[in-house]
């Protein structure tokens, strides 16, 4: 993510919610609760997934950081939708969102700012070039730190500044302080609870400062979702599925990946397929002419570790009642 700042044209600085949208209608939950939102999308409004799914707990803290102003840590496994559900949450409100991936490239300079040489009237100048935080924070504004635990220390240290919700960002360099705008939100999500990672799965994930994570005023936890939903979500995805047999196969695709968890758990195997991967799954069957394990092996049992191959094999055994092929399947490109 570089320091150079979107278009000032996402949102002038006096840029409010001007409607309301229904829970019940927008997001299918059983509540009555109104929330404010924008009558117009701009640019950076993100797209509506109509085929999207919502987890309501999920969905409700969300929603809360978009009503009441907190501060929201989605944590849970890779794959399950932590960062798209914001998105999704903020289309439905015609609310611009911005997006960081919070690795470990992502400096100090890049959040805050920094001076650059400019042409002006045909000399060069040095001016202050605001970084995206100090430019969201002053606008209309969902920000979103993808990652969050696996900031670079001094970067989190920025990010401690701006996490109570009337608090200011000072800028040094310009001696300047900011105030927040008043519909500005900041969102995050995490493999960890800010502990470290101690599975294995998130190699370059650290703990996180305990003040820093007592600031996140909500923090909901986004894990696997029950088999029906997951199969659900599966065929929404991939909707040539929609019928007795297409069901019948991502019924089995959803069961492997449930195998795959439990032996995680159980220490028998490193990997698991998380829900993305079940979909890529069912999608590049498709693409291989209908080929299920051609299709399985491309997708995932290639990214395993060679010894753990044959209880992934079982895995596949047992839910599809076939033998994985020991090598290439026979399968064209539509």
């Amino acid at each position: 993510m570089s320091s150079t700042t979107p278009s000032t044209s996402l949102s002038t600085p006096r840029h409010l919610p001007d409607t309301k949208v229904s829970v019940r209608r927008a997001f299918n939950i059983d509540s009555d609760l109104e929330v404010p939102a924008f009558s117009e999308a701009t640019e950076h409004v993100p797209n509506v997934d109509s085929a999207y799914r919502f987890d309501p707990d999920t969905t409700l803290a969300i929603l809360a950081g978009f009503a009441h102003n907190r501060r929201v840590l989605i944590q849970g496994y890779h794959g399950t939708g932590k960062s798209t559900h914001i998105e999704q949450v903020a289309a439905r409100l015609n609310w611009p969102c911005i997006r960081i991936n919070l690795d470990s490239h992502i400096s100090r300079i890049d959040l805050v700012g920094k001076d650059a040489i400019v042409l002006r009237d045909g000399k060069q100048v040095t001016e202050f070039r605001e970084g995206i935080l100090p430019w969201a924070y002053q606008h209309a504004c969902a920000l979103v730190f993808d990652e969050y635990d696996a900031g670079r220390p001094d970067v989190m240290f920025v990010i401690q500044r701006v996490l109570e919700a009337e608090g200011r960002l000072t800028l040094l360099d310009q001696s300047r302080v900011l105030h927040p705008h008043a519909a500005f939100r900041l969102f995050a999500t995490s493999n960890t609870v800010g502990l470290g990672d101690t599975t294995g799965l998130y190699h370059g994930t650290q703990q996180i400062n305990q003040g820093q994570m007592d600031r996140w005023s909500l923090v909901a936890t986004l894990n696997y979702l029950r088999h029906e939903a997951e199969c659900d979500i599966v065929i929404a995805k991939a909707p040539e599925y929609d019928n007795p047999e297409g069901r019948e196969q991502v019924a089995a695709m959803v069961e492997l990946a449930a195998l795959t968890r439990s032996g995680f758990a159980a220490g028998d195997v490193s990997t698991v397929m998380s829900p993305r991967t079940v979909i890529t799954w069912a999608q590049n069957v498709r693409i291989f002419a209908g080929s299920m394990d051609f299709a399985f092996r491309l997708t995932f049992l290639n990214k395993c570790d060679e010894v753990e191959r044959p209880i992934f094999a079982e895995y596949y055994q047992r839910c599809f009642d076939t033998e994985l092929a020991e090598t290439g399947v026979e399968a064209k490109l539509n």
